[in-house]
């Protein structure tokens, strides 16, 4: 038969060639991949025009999964080094970018991205809808944002964050909540102000139905945006927030009624002591849907530093159920991050991951640690740097000061315990004055 979705095929008994890619990535057995994507628990992103994608799967039982954002802003419109930032996810091995261009034509820019990349592409139509649509924001109609959605489908895109949940009773949550930093998603800011100047109903929310038509045209997975995230710890865990969550719990089983796979998106901001019960709360109103997590950042005092924050807040998150991290990256809050703080946003998020993964007992999450550590024993430093998350940062710091004893680094010498234990396990003497 014909199936328009994963899930409309998984949910025919179907084995697509993606599950199968999915099931070979993850070690997991391949009709047992099929059922979780058919109830909605794993989504495979893989829109039909998407020809470069390598398959993902996000969800329960799998290998946790971070995106990298990335695109350009008015002040910085430089397409040719946001081309410089994917080439850099793809070389560390990064399932997801997302382009967030918010200026300009970004089509071409899209069409390359989808071209060249293996990864899981996601966008945000709204964000190109008044530089695509040429219009103010009041002025833009309903069928108009539709439009957007539909172009950026038919381009190739694997998945679209929808801010659909942040309807009129979700706004009058907000409104009474006390919130210090008010809205703080983009989207979700365009929204609120569109539907405060018309004075109408959130379109995505009104037409939903006719969105999920044409995701389910291409195969897009529909990221159901949290227009009401909190911005600060302050705001986290409010009526707002889970006001939005619990429209969003019953839009995810709209969409599983058309057969359109589902995320989930969840907090930015949040202490510590609240994460582990939100990514509950989450599994439990969305009926299981993967979810998709800002971070979260576990302390607001730390601008230059949040890729930290971030992976904090994202290793506890996945180690209670999330499924997906988007990278913060160091710049988060001050500006457009360049090379360097994506680097870095990318290899804090992927430490995140790995950890959460551990901690989660995901098959085979261990080897490389272990592998690592039998490096170390052998004090093997080309295999360190092979399984290192950043070999090359790795061998630059330890060349930088070389050490004289082959077999230790600059910091023990002679006295490192790797070195001491083994030679006294083979039968060898310890010293520390002879000559070499």
């Amino acid at each position: 038969m014909q199936y328009k979705t994963q899930m409309e095929a998984a949910r025919n008994n179907i084995i697509t060639n993606e599950i199968r890619q999915v099931a070979a990535k993850e070690n997991m057995d391949i009709n047992k991949l099929r059922e979780l994507v058919a109830l909605g628990k794993i989504v495979i992103p893989a829109n039909k025009n998407h020809k470069a994608l390598s398959a993902e799967g996000i969800g329960e039982g799998l290998k946790t999964k971070i995106n990298v954002n990335l695109g350009v802003s008015g002040d910085c419109a430089d397409y040719t080094n946001e081309f410089e930032k994917v080439k850099l996810a793809i070389d560390f091995g990064v399932e997801s970018i997302m382009d967030l261009s918010n200026f300009g034509k970004t089509n071409t820019f899209r069409q390359q991205l989808i071209d060249y990349s293996p990864a899981i592409i996601g966008t945000v139509p709204i964000y190109d809808a008044i530089g695509y649509l040429e219009k103010d924001l009041p002025d833009i109609a309903a069928g108009d944002f539709l439009k957007v959605v539909e172009a950026h489908a038919r381009q190739g895109v694997d998945f679209m964050t929808i801010h659909a949940g942040i309807n009129r009773r979700a706004v009058e949550s907000f409104k009474n909540s006390g919130r210090i930093t008010n809205i703080v998603s983009r989207g979700g800011s365009l929204l609120f102000a569109w539907m405060e100047m018309t004075g109408k109903e959130n379109p995505f929310y009104e037409y939903y139905e006719e969105v999920l038509d044409i995701l389910r045209e291409y195969d897009v997975t529909i990221s159901l945006g949290d227009a009401l995230r909190p911005g600060s710890i302050h705001d986290s865990t409010d009526a707002g927030q889970i006001s939005e969550l619990v429209e969003l719990g019953a839009l995810t089983k709209r969409a599983w009624e058309k057969n359109v796979q589902v995320l989930v998106e969840g907090p930015g901001h949040m202490a510590l002591n609240e994460i582990a019960a939100n990514m509950t709360l989450e599994k439990r109103l969305c009926h299981g849907a993967p979810f998709y997590v800002l971070g979260p950042l576990v302390t607001d005092i730390a601008p230059g530093y949040d890729h930290i924050t971030s992976a904090i807040g994202g290793a506890i998150a996945a180690a209670n159920g999330a499924d997906f991290l988007c990278y913060v990256t160091p710049a988060e809050h001050l500006r457009l991050p360049d090379l360097q703080d994506v680097k870095e946003g990318i290899v804090a998020s992927k430490i995140a991951a790995h950890a959460a993964d551990i901690a989660k007992g995901i098959p085979g999450a261990r080897e490389i640690d272990n592998k690592m550590s039998d490096a170390r024993r052998r004090i093997d430093w080309e295999k360190m740097f092979s399984y290192a998350i950043d070999g090359k940062k790795a061998r630059e710091y330890f060349e930088s000061t070389p050490p004289s004893e082959k077999y230790s680094c600059s910091m023990c010498g002679k006295m490192c315990a790797m070195r001491t234990t083994n030679k006294i396990l083979n039968g060898e003497k310890v010293e520390f004055n002879a000559v070499n």
